[in-house]
């Protein structure tokens, strides 16, 4: 049997030009926890029928789940690290913390790739969500950012890339 490695999600993946991050509280009961979970199995074929339009669209989907969501969802222990984001920073440089269960950051490197893959993913959520939050993101000029900033120079990438994202042996 050949040794497959974990893929993590597409956290490691390289900038794109477009972005939008939604964040979305759960709807309380059990057969909208149910609804999610059910969904959950479904985000990377949604992503590859979407991604198919456009082959060198490079668009993927994260989904993050809080603390409260987790318990509500997956039961069982939390990961060792799964903790209530809190406001850290001062002055104007802070960090807030945002309520929300459910965090979907979805990029491409075309806009309406990104919108379709987030309109088929809410609408598969129904009313076992209510989206909170929705941010469109995209690069400037030359792929920098509004600031002329060029991100990347300092980050992993390649495998070591993929080893910051895979969750250790701590966790269940």
């Amino acid at each position: 049997m050949p040794n497959n490695p974990i893929e993590p999600q597409a956290v490691y993946q390289p900038i794109t030009r477009s972005a939008i991050f939604i964040v979305a509280t759960l709807t309380p009961g059990a057969e909208h926890a149910a609804t999610v979970r059910a969904w959950c199995a479904d985000v990377a074929a949604l992503v590859r029928s979407v991604g198919k339009r456009v082959p060198g669209g490079n668009l993927s989907c994260v989904c993050g789940f809080g603390t409260n969501a987790w318990d509500a969802l997956f039961g069982g222990p939390r990961p060792a690290s799964l903790h209530a984001f809190r406001e850290f920073g001062a002055g104007d440089r802070r960090a807030v913390a945002t309520r929300g269960d459910l965090l979907l950051h979805i990029r491409a490197e075309h806009m309406d790739l990104c919108f379709e893959l987030a309109t088929q993913l809410i609408g598969r959520l129904g009313a076992a969500v209510t989206v909170v939050d929705e941010v469109h993101g995209f690069r400037y000029f030359d792929m920098r950012s509004m600031v002329g900033f060029v991100d990347g120079t300092e980050n992993p990438v390649d495998r070591e890339a993929v080893d910051f994202t895979i969750i250790g042996d701590e966790d269940p």
